[in-house]
């Protein structure tokens, strides 16, 4: 119980600070399959910052994380947004292609 009221405390707290300026570069100005990377840096950064605060809840959030649920879960999230990606960028440069070709008459 005591770990369950710590555990909300520090997600508390997290949530009301802000991401290091290195992190709040606007996804637009990256590459586009840069955005995959975001989850993972969030989470590290939770990890960073509970682990500061509490080494034992820290350590549960690194074997919470390595549970086959997650990683299993995690897998096919990355599988499917990359698929999605993909499709993507590909509706992009037909839709770019289509302007230049059909309305701009290139």
């Amino acid at each position: 119980m005591l770990q369950s009221r710590a555990l909300v405390i520090v997600l508390i707290l997290l949530l009301g600070t802000t991401l290091p300026e290195v992190h709040s570069k606007s996804i637009f100005e990256r590459d586009r399959r840069d955005w995959l990377v975001i989850p993972d840096a969030i989470a590290a950064y939770i990890y960073e910052t509970v682990n500061k605060m509490s080494p034992k809840v820290g350590q549960f959030l690194v074997d919470a994380a390595q549970t086959p649920v997650v990683v299993v879960t995690r897998n096919f999230l990355i599988r499917e947004t990359t698929k999605l990606s993909i499709l993507a960028e590909q509706l992009m440069e037909k839709i770019k292609n289509l302007w230049y070709t059909k309305v701009l008459g290139y």
